[in-house]
């Protein structure tokens, strides 16, 4: 008798994409867990973002509903504004001061915090404490004796007197930059002041080319104060409409349109735009500059 043989049950051919979703699906759940809090960060400061543009494209009877997704688009409500109001002007306006407040901040504020960092003379730790005192001052404490002063000068009613100031005297400038520049070596400034650099040159050459994550998130910080700066216009220009900036349109835009909520909201977030392409390209020299600001004090 021959013996039959009987082959082994050949097992079925195990899936080869199965373990690569396996492992996909537990990387995602693992970068989840991982920033959840940023995450929550994100989605919390981006909701009253998306709030406001999906009410600006809603029609006006829609907008006094609780509906949150619109049932018509009106791409028209971000052209309409410009006929509502001068935007254009409003705009130029808010260039103008936010753009020549940061120009004179640089141009005060480096010098002055190069010489809290890195120059050695008498009474260097009071001019700091007077920097720092500065800083603590709310604004509303001096706004009386500055509208008297600029009112005798003749220049209420226009953005300078917003505007010269920075070009003289900015503290919480003078003071992150002064922060920034003590984590750069002493022996950088040494080395120059060797190869016989004036402290100009030094300052030039040395400092600003090393300090410029610092100086860029100065700089960032400084122009969206005075973009979203709404008491300041309100003092000195409150009664000269040509000299409104955007934040103080904005208000008053709402005021004069309070029913129409979809046009309100259509000039916030075309108000919005600017700053944030700003800090969209900024960013990285922002966080850099907030990082290496406070490693040493």
């Amino acid at each position: 008798m021959t013996a039959t043989l009987t082959k082994p049950p050949v097992d079925a051919p195990a899936d080869p994409v199965r373990p690569r979703r396996e492992r996909n699906a537990g990387g995602l759940l693992h970068w989840v867990a991982t920033h959840a809090i940023g995450l929550a960060l994100g989605l919390m400061f981006a909701t009253p973002v998306v709030f406001v543009f999906l009410t600006a494209v809603m029609s006006d009877d829609q907008a006094f509903t609780a509906d949150l997704w619109p049932r018509e688009w009106h791409w028209e409500n971000f052209v309409e504004v410009f006929d509502k109001a001068p935007l254009l002007r409003y705009l130029v306006n808010s260039l103008t001061y936010s753009l020549l407040a940061t120009l004179g901040m640089l141009i005060s504020s480096i010098p002055a915090a190069y010489a809290l960092a890195k120059l050695r003379w008498r009474g260097r730790n009071v001019a700091f404490l007077l920097v720092i005192g500065a800083m603590m001052l709310p604004p509303q404490v001096v706004a009386v004796p500055l509208y008297d002063t600029w009112s005798s000068l003749g220049l209420t009613g226009t953005l300078w007197p917003l505007i010269v100031p920075y070009f003289l005297f900015d503290a919480f400038s003078i003071f992150l930059l002064r922060q920034f520049m003590l984590t750069i070596p002493q022996s950088y400034v040494d080395a120059a002041r060797v190869d016989g650099c004036s402290e100009f040159q030094t300052l030039v050459r040395i400092i600003v080319p090393m300090a410029k994550p610092g100086i860029a998130a100065t700089a960032l910080f400084c122009f969206l104060f005075t973009w979203n700066d709404y008491f300041g216009p309100l003092l000195y220009t409150g009664e000269v409409k040509d000299q409104w900036t955007l934040s103080l349109a904005l208000a008053t835009f709402k005021g004069m349109h309070i029913v129409q909520w979809n046009s309100s909201m259509a000039v916030t977030f075309l108000t919005m735009i600017p700053a944030v392409v700003l800090f969209v390209f900024a960013q990285k020299s922002f966080v850099k500059g907030i990082t290496f600001t406070g490693v040493k004090g």
